[in-house]
């Protein structure tokens, strides 16, 4: 591994912060050799994060190489990151999928979906649970954030 990525104010940071962390969490990370310039940072990044808590596991996942796993989280570009919850020995997917290197304040966003997925509760108010419960066609809600 080259030159850490995260300072050790950080690392003592985030590790601070998961102590909250609850359940154990699965972290998929999707990657490819050809042509993608963040994968090697982005595993790195991944790689030092999920060594602060023993709550955490990382999965690495090559896009060709592991076409039929990337298919079954419908992941189809790189990289690529899945967050996972864990019903006993069950992989839960929630839908969250970060791509490219969640740096920045992407980072932050990156550190709270642990934590959300850890807790297993979206922290969604009663009125907003109920809404969603009532809706009867799926769905699709993506959020984009681009480096300014």
């Amino acid at each position: 591994m080259s030159e850490k990525l995260l300072n050790d104010s950080i690392l003592q940071q985030v590790q601070s912060v998961f102590h909250k962390l609850q359940e154990p969490v699965g972290v998929l990370f999707f990657g490819t050799e050809r042509g993608c310039e963040y994968c090697a940072d982005t595993r790195q990044l991944l790689e030092e994060v999920v060594a602060l808590s023993d709550k955490l596991s990382l999965e690495i996942y090559d896009l060709e190489q592991d076409a039929e796993i990337a298919r079954r989280y419908r992941v189809d570009k790189a990289p690529a990151i899945v967050i996972n919850g864990w019903d006993g020995e069950k992989p839960v997917d929630y839908g969250m999928r970060f791509y490219g290197i969640p740096a920045g304040h992407e980072f932050s966003a990156l550190i709270q979906a642990l934590l959300l997925v850890s807790e297993g509760d979206s922290g969604l108010q009663p009125e907003t649970r109920q809404f969603l419960h009532e809706l009867n066609q799926p769905v699709h809600l993506q959020v984009f954030s681009t480096p300014t």
